[in-house]
């Protein structure tokens, strides 16, 4: 009987040569396992399945992952209006956990010796996917064909012509990755440091011109409604992305450094990311305190970097998702945007905990809880240290 071998399955070049590798060379038995984190249809993924068992897998599963993920990970992304290096909302970085958890789980209910990933040996997934296996399933072997056989994409391409495989691979030119929080996006222009990515090269065109207004609402943090009309928090989101890509917004290209210590650029389409981490952000700064938004920005970071490090296990995290969930008690409200092509504009927001309406004062204008006496007094007194300092050593 052939040994049972669980690959992480997406249907494009890497995992496809894969699955004839691991059968044809190693005599195994391949089970595939896609797991979805939101950024497939039915439709691609009955053609996923099609071209599994076209290739010779012994059995294909979907693992719908998406509300896990939403629940796990999306939402404190957004409590947390993480951004890695003010650019990237860790899209794809993200899923690989949640994706990694359900090819184990799978596994083990199958009884497979082996797991597989076809991440190769230059970029982050790679880590990702390993940490996770050998975390959450140290009995079992890890394969890694295209890492280990240092494979180019040609040589991925002749090795399935040669064993009968006929599909246009010229389609998969670039390296296209999809779930519920954006899509990345890599070619061979985002290996240069002084080329972009085409327009064509992105999934979602253009559709749009003018301006069109979006109404975001919020309760406790979590995006509840899309244009006055409420829903469920993935639906919201999908629904956001459909408006904001008709707009081509979202698109960027993030340059930082890899898990392995090299500098990586790739490119990314999130609308719905976009939109929402802005639109929460300013809802903030309207009903957070300003120290709240401090420590909420420190936190933020260091919980992205982590996601994107593969390190969501370490028990740190958990720590933060309680601070970042406390934070979200009265970010609630409607935020205003105005969306146009490539671009959009916070233009404002409405909340019953907006601390602009304390009656306190007005920005510039007037005040009602204090005098002139009390702010001459106050600068007084916050001006001494600055006034003994100067006095002692004369810098300026």
């Amino acid at each position: 009987m052939k040994e049972k071998v669980v690959l992480a399955y997406s249907g494009g070049l890497d995992t496809s040569y894969c699955v004839k590798y691991l059968s044809e060379e190693l005599g195994l038995e391949v089970y595939t396992a896609l797991a979805n984190t939101g950024g497939f249809d039915e439709a691609e993924l009955a053609a996923v399945e099609k071209k599994a068992y076209a290739l010779g897998a012994k059995k294909h599963v979907t693992l719908d992952v998406t509300k896990e993920y939403y629940e796990k990970c999306i939402r404190y992304m957004v409590f947390g209006n993480v951004l890695r290096n003010k650019t990237y909302p860790v899209s794809v970085s993200s899923e690989r956990t949640f994706q990694a958890l359900a090819i184990v789980k799978y596994a083990k209910e199958i009884g497979a010796r082996y797991l597989a990933h076809g991440s190769t040996g230059a970029g982050n997934d790679q880590v990702r996917f390993d940490l996770c296996f050998a975390v959450f399933a140290p009995e079992m072997k890890v394969i890694t064909p295209t890492r280990d056989l240092k494979l180019s994409r040609e040589t991925e391409i002749a090795y399935l012509k040669a064993h009968g495989v006929d599909v246009d691979w010229k389609k998969m030119e670039y390296s296209i990755n999809k779930g519920l929080w954006g899509t990345s996006v890599g070619g061979k222009e985002t290996l240069h440091s002084n080329t972009n990515l085409p327009d064509e090269a992105y999934p979602s065109p253009l559709k749009k011109e003018g301006s069109e207004s979006l109404v975001l609402e919020f309760a406790s943090g979590e995006i509840v409604g899309v244009n006055g009309e409420k829903s469920s928090r993935i639906e919201a989101i999908r629904k956001i992305e459909e408006i904001g890509a008709a707009w081509a917004i979202g698109r960027d290209t993030h340059v930082g450094d890899t898990i392995v210590g090299i500098k990586g650029r790739v490119g990314f389409e999130a609308a719905a990311p976009m939109l929402i981490i802005k639109a929460h952000e300013l809802l903030e700064k309207h009903t957070l305190t300003k120290w709240q938004q401090y420590w909420k920005e420190q936190l933020g970071n260091w919980y992205g970097m982590f996601l994107h490090e593969a390190m969501y296990a370490e028990p740190v995290m958990r720590d933060i998702e309680q601070f970042l969930v406390h934070s979200q008690l009265h970010v609630s409200g409607k935020v205003f945007l105005r969306l146009r092509p490539y671009h959009f504009d916070l233009v404002g927001i409405e909340s019953s905990h907006d601390l602009m309406n304390a009656g306190f004062a007005e920005y510039g204008e007037m005040n009602n809880a204090w005098t002139a006496e009390d702010v001459k007094g106050f600068t007084k007194i916050l001006a001494m240290p600055l006034c003994v300092y100067n006095a002692v050593n004369k810098d300026l």
